[in-house]
């Protein structure tokens, strides 16, 4: 319990770590579920590229602080250079590649179906899983794969079976997908490393500034932020980013990593009332039966590789 107050400085009286830890994966769904909400708000007038610039700078001073409150720099000292490779590759994948894709997506597709699509993740984590890391595949897989398919297909098409897709659309519902692949990969290959959540997080995003920082240099340029800008990517960058982070490792440390698992799927259901109140987005049945069948299948996944 000490990490918690030495970290985020606030105080929760519980009777048990596992309450704890319901009331840490709440607050990690209610930051990551405010993801597509604000970034839809902040890209209003920056691109994608631009909000990652900002985002990864925030996020990496974000995880520096919280690492040092925590002790954990001095570990730094026996990284090799193996091991910043290791972070140069997993950032790239997992934040750089990720971030642009998700915000991407958002310039080209309504905030709740972005969200739903990309939240396919762990779907993906099941198929390279069995690519990259040579895990059994089975007919249960098979099945929340399909599933997961499904519910894509009901987001996009709104639920019109016999209507195509809106082209309009087509590539943010591409992008998002595209996102969640890079995330997928990225689950899988963390499975071989085994460094310390904060200071890898921390690393992922030193490298992203990096990668951002030159393609914009060359590319395009660096934006001036006005104040509502600055606030959402400091949202976007603390807060859904390094924060969050934080929050749910909490979660699986003090709580039940099943359980906590399955509670984590309150996120996209939060996100869809994020984007309806904040943003005005009308909430599709669609939207919500195509969420069930992708979590359902994600569901289906997990009680594969725990069996």
């Amino acid at each position: 319990m000490d990490d918690i107050v030495g970290i985020l400085n606030i105080k929760i009286k519980v009777s048990s770590k596992e309450k704890l830890a319901y009331i840490l994966v709440i607050l990690t769904s209610l930051l990551w579920g405010s993801s597509a909400t604000v970034g839809k708000i902040v890209l209003k007038n920056l691109s994608n590229f631009q909000i990652l610039f900002y985002i990864s700078f925030i996020a990496f001073v974000s995880l520096f602080i919280i690492s040092w409150k925590k002790g954990s720099l001095n570990q730094v000292k026996s990284y090799t250079k193996r091991d910043y490779f290791n972070f140069a590759y997993m950032g790239f994948i997992g934040v750089f590649l990720y971030d642009i894709f998700f915000y991407g997506a958002l310039m080209h597709a309504p905030a709740q179906e972005v969200f739903i699509v990309n939240y396919t993740w762990p779907v993906w984590v099941g198929i390279f899983s069995c690519i990259l890391i040579k895990e059994k595949f089975s007919i249960k897989k098979a099945i929340a794969i399909g599933m997961g398919f499904v519910g894509i297909y009901l987001v996009v098409s709104k639920g019109k079976m016999n209507v195509a897709v809106e082209i309009g659309n087509m590539k943010g519902y591409a992008m998002a997908l595209m996102g969640a692949v890079c995330y997928g990969i990225f689950s899988v290959l963390g499975k071989k490393h085994n460094y310390d959540k904060f200071l890898s997080m921390m690393f992922y995003y030193a490298f992203t500034f990096i990668y951002i920082s030159i393609y914009l240099c060359i590319f395009y340029y660096i934006p001036a932020i006005n104040f509502k800008e600055f606030l959402g990517l400091i949202w976007l960058g603390a807060f859904s980013g390094g924060i969050a982070s934080v929050l749910w490792s909490l979660a699986l440390k003090h709580g039940d990593t099943f359980k906590m698992s399955n509670m984590i799927f309150l996120t996209p259901f939060i996100s869809l009332i994020y984007t309806h109140f904040i943003l005005g987005d009308r909430i599709y049945v669609s939207s919500f039966i195509g969420l069930l069948f992708i979590i359902i299948g994600i569901l289906i996944e997990k009680l594969v590789n725990t069996a």
